[in-house]
């Protein structure tokens, strides 16, 4: 019986299966930090900028209405590290944060 079981666990399905998990973990990677979905490389990075000048203009700067957390750390913290991703290239990941606290602060979101 353990034998049969170990021969199952081996099925050249199973291993065909087990071999494109690099691949869709590539994938899955490639499209986080890429531009979000309908935008070229060039316009998310334009939009990442513009959303990063909003936050550095209006919010880090206090003239935000902060919500949330008493001294907004986590906040602070989280939208200078999509900041950040911008300036990487991670734009998929970095505009939605960007936005959300933007509208977290009641600041107009800039248009794409």
């Amino acid at each position: 019986m353990i034998r049969h079981m170990m021969r199952s666990s081996r099925s050249p399905g199973r291993l065909a299966g087990l071999a494109l998990l690099p691949l869709l973990a590539a994938a899955c990677t490639q499209t986080a930090s890429g531009p979000p979905p309908g935008m070229t490389a060039a316009q998310a990075t334009a939009y990442c900028s513009k959303l990063s000048w909003a936050y550095g203009e209006y919010v880090a700067s206090g003239l935000g209405d902060s919500a949330g957390d008493d001294d907004n750390t986590n906040a602070d913290i989280n939208a200078r590290l999509a900041i950040a991703q911008c300036h990487e290239g991670q734009t998929g990941a970095a505009i939605p944060v960007l936005q959300q606290e933007l509208r977290r602060n009641k600041v107009p979101v800039p248009a794409v």
